[in-house]
């Protein structure tokens, strides 16, 4: 009794310590400490705890970009919770399910789970659970090209994050809705949320988000025709994000950074941060990050006069758009290839 006490203890202390990992985006330490958690949960036979530990797991593949391991998790964990009939576990396991669908693409996949963990949470009255699901709900309309959609939900979002004073959510979901006024063409909006979101960041040392919120104040800059500016802090994001392991982060902004150079008439600059980007993008398995990449370095060989090499990054760019399972983006790859 004593031993499984102890081993009780342990397991709760390393999570928590594997949770401060999380917390720091450090991805590949918290799947380790993860890891040794399930060996654990699976010795002391306690199916609640081997549940709570595949979530864990699959968070930490998440974080590293390990799509189809994350996949593999979160489904196990939802069958555990089935089993057990435990609902809180259920709503986790279908939310973490939705973030991953949503980041290969799979956003009808994506949506499904969302709901179902949304009308869990609800009945269990986790409000903070609810939210979160909401806000990754909001992620998805903006990717699919709907701000305007995603803005009406993010303001209430950030209304909710507001009462219950969490503000980590809060400046998650600042961001979102400074992003979203960017993709709107709205920068002055954009900028007053996205300036909010920063000093919230750095109190709770989020570096993830605060270079997510940099990358996107970067990316107004860039609209406003202020490349400089916006290559000052591109640099600047980038190397936190190599710093702190964000592949996913790394390459977005080497495709930002490559598009500024477009931008400023420096095409080989350009296509030299366009080929890093694509190769971590392919790496990851991330289909709309390399889609958007492809399509800016076609229009780099199409406005230098390489007619085939843009046909080329066009055509890769329909193939992978076809996986997709959303019409508008295919019609905008077309929208490039008849630019031909």
């Amino acid at each position: 009794m004593t031993q499984s006490s102890n081993q009780v203890k342990q397991w709760e202390k390393r999570r928590v310590e594997a949770h401060r990992y999380y917390q720091r985006g450090k991805f590949q330490e918290y799947l380790d400490l993860a890891t040794e958690n399930l060996e654990l949960a699976r010795a002391i036979s306690d199916r609640a705890r081997v549940g709570h530990t595949l979530n864990d797991i699959g968070l930490a593949h998440l974080g590293c970009w390990q799509l189809s391991k994350a996949l593999e998790c979160f489904h196990e964990a939802l069958k555990v919770a089935v089993e057990l009939d435990n609902i809180q576990a259920k709503a986790n396991a279908l939310s973490n399910l939705g973030s991953t669908y949503s980041r290969l693409g799979q956003f009808s996949q994506a949506l499904e789970h969302f709901e179902q963990a949304v009308l869990i949470f609800r009945e269990l009255q986790d409000i903070p659970g609810e939210i979160a699901t909401l806000n990754d709900v909001a992620l998805i309309y903006t990717k699919l090209g709907e701000p305007k959609r995603a803005l009406l939900l993010q303001h209430q979002i950030l209304a909710r994050r507001r009462s219950l004073g969490d503000f980590s959510g809060e400046a998650t979901t600042l961001n979102g809705i400074g992003f979203a006024y960017s993709t709107l063409g709205q920068y002055e909006e954009a900028l007053k949320f996205l300036n909010e979101a920063l000093p919230i960041q750095k109190a709770v040392k989020n570096l993830v988000g605060e270079a997510t919120t940099l990358n996107n104040i970067a990316s107004v800059y860039n609209d406003l025709n202020q490349p400089q500016q916006a290559l000052l802090l591109y640099n600047q994001v980038l190397l936190t994000r190599q710093a702190i392991g964000d592949r996913s982060g790394e390459a977005t902004t080497l495709n930002n950074i490559g598009f500024t150079y477009s931008n400023l008439a420096e095409y080989r600059q350009a296509l030299k941060y366009y080929k890093q980007a694509i190769a971590i993008y392919q790496e990851l398995g991330d289909c709309l990050g390399e889609i958007s990449t492809l399509l800016n370095m076609g229009s780099v060989y199409l406005t230098t006069k390489r007619k085939k090499l843009a046909r080329s990054c066009f055509q890769n760019a329909q193939e992978l758009a076809q996986q997709i399972e959303y019409d508008p983006l295919l019609e905008k790859v077309q929208l490039f290839i008849n630019s031909l």
